[in-house]
């Protein structure tokens, strides 16, 4: 993979995070995995258990919920990041009260400053039916102007439905 930024998106549990780590692993690089997740539940430590698994030895986790400028910029050039994932970054900037343009002007700076390869992990949410309550309608929405912005961005966009990756920008190398 040639691609200096790389962005993985799909609908839950849709295989892209198993693809976006295949992509990672095939390149030989040095792998970090910068985790937006935080751990609130139960629900959610099983979740990340499963990933933590499923990843295998040879990560470095850097966990950043909220900033991921600094962890991006701190990367080397010869490292590859995953960054899993851009809706739970959302969803934490959100719940944070956090100025969404703002933020979402900073992820994509630290993107682009970043020595390393990034592989972002996104979910689409825009193919379900209209929430019924206002906070998860501003969600969607959110969801959908951060997802645009980050495939302007991406040299290559991946579309992972049923595990089955579609090519939708650039070339799978």
């Amino acid at each position: 993979m040639h691609s200096k930024y790389t962005l993985i998106i799909g609908g839950a549990a849709s295989g892209k995070s198993a693809f976006a780590e295949q992509l990672v692993v095939s390149t030989g690089k040095s792998r970090k995995y910068l985790a937006t997740s935080q751990v609130f539940d139960q629900e959610m430590r099983t979740k990340v258990n499963r990933h933590l698994a499923q990843r295998g030895t040879g990560w470095t986790t850097i966990e950043e919920p909220h900033e991921p400028g600094p962890a991006l910029s701190a990367l080397a050039e010869g490292d590859i990041c995953l960054f899993d994932c851009a809706t739970m970054w959302l969803s934490n900037q959100m719940l944070a009260g956090a100025d969404l343009e703002a933020a979402q002007g900073r992820l994509l700076e630290a993107i682009r400053a970043c020595p390393a390869q990034v592989v972002m992990v996104t979910n689409e949410v825009g193919h379900g039916i209209v929430p019924e309550n206002a906070l998860a309608r501003e969600f969607r929405e959110a969801q959908g102007r951060l997802n645009i912005a980050l495939a302007a961005e991406a040299d290559l966009v991946v579309l992972v439905t049923a595990g089955l990756p579609l090519v939708l920008k650039g070339r799978l190398q």
